[in-house]
């Protein structure tokens, strides 16, 4: 599964803790200027860490990701809670 991790400078452990969820590729946009690009079509779930993004990104992302109908989870960037979030999200099945 590929993610696409939007927000965060920096983004410390949580690749690792991903690779735990089943993700074999990361894809990183820092979230402090709006770039206007678009999802690749690879991804397979995107990720925002709302505490460090644009809102004009964060905006840009999540339409792209429902118009293709993507999984979008919000977490802090805190391996802690994205650890809660994924677990509610991906394990539900």
């Amino acid at each position: 599964m590929t993610v696409l991790l939007v927000g965060a400078d920096r983004l410390g452990n949580i690749p690792k803790e991903l690779e735990q969820h089943g993700c074999t590729e990361v894809i990183h946009w820092p979230g402090r200027k709006p770039q206007c690009k678009k999802i690749p079509v690879s991804v397979d779930m995107v990720l925002v860490f709302h505490d460090f993004i644009n809102h004009r990104l964060m905006d840009d992302v999540k339409s792209q990701a429902r118009r293709r109908r993507l999984p979008i989870l919000f977490s802090k960037r805190g391996v802690a809670d994205m650890k809660n979030v994924l677990a509610a999200n991906l394990h539900k099945k």
